[in-house]
């Protein structure tokens, strides 16, 4: 199980429905993305961060190793912003205002990604997939996704498996041996991800599988006092945000 799930099965909020967590989490996300970036994204950057390490009570080691990945991305994709190609000035060069821009963007990514990382780390995907069904989706494509979701888990395993293997019988020693145990790896990892397949089919198949996987969901009822209390909290951001933006030069 990847560190993100587990701690999401140890959540505080692991029993709240995910209607719950979305209106947060996302209503999150989406005050990063519409609102300007300053002051607006750097609020909601710090209230993210705050509900993650208090009320949802995410540690944060955990949360640093799951938000160094995309918040990389967001300082790759904010670099770009500061050199322009072409112009006056030769090839490439220094764009004008290109820091402020940079910076701009650099604030809504990495707050828009806190505000999804407070879904992931509080909703385990098995409570999410099943109820998707009543929100429209078809039912084979959320069976797809649920035994999709499960079988990465069985693969994930056996890949460490198979390097524990190969590093035990010398496989990493040089560039050439690294080349070959990852071939190695590419190959058997397929064919046991086939064969899982094959006998997921037939054990199906011998269970009298009818189209539609029944699996048990915990039990949990739409809070509207978690509800309204984080619809507030995001008109109160989104206040907030135009008198600071009026106020601050």
């Amino acid at each position: 199980m990847l560190p993100i799930d587990a701690a999401a099965h140890s959540s505080r909020w692991r029993r709240r429905h995910p209607v719950d967590k979305a209106v947060l989490g996302l209503g999150l996300t989406v005050l990063a993305i519409s609102l300007p970036p300053w002051p607006g994204a750097a609020l909601v950057l710090v209230t993210a961060l705050t509900v993650l390490l208090g009320p949802a009570g995410v540690p944060a080691r955990r949360l640093w190793r799951a938000y160094r990945v995309p918040l990389g991305f967001c300082v790759t994709g904010a670099l770009t912003l500061l050199v322009q190609v072409g112009g006056p000035e030769g090839f490439v060069s220094l764009a004008e205002d290109g820091g402020l821009r940079a910076g701009e963007l650099l604030l809504r990514t990495s707050a828009a990604s806190l505000g999804v990382l407070l879904f992931a780390f509080t909703t385990p995907m098995s409570d999410l997939l099943p109820r998707l069904v009543k929100a429209g989706i078809p039912a084979p494509v959320v069976d797809v996704a649920l035994v999709t979701y499960r079988m990465s888990f069985l693969l994930l395993d056996s890949v460490r498996h198979i390097r524990e293997a190969q590093a035990a019988r010398l496989g990493h020693t040089n560039r050439a041996a690294e080349w070959r145990s990852l071939a190695g790896l590419g190959a058997t990892a397929f064919v046991r991800a086939f064969d899982r397949a094959t006998r997921l089919q037939a054990g199906l198949a011998g269970r009298g599988y009818d189209g539609t996987l029944r699996v048990l969901v915990p039990e949990a009822r739409v809070s509207v006092r978690f509800t309204a209390a984080s619809c507030a909290l995001l008109a109160a951001l989104a206040a907030l945000t135009l008198v600071l933006e009026r106020a601050l030069p």
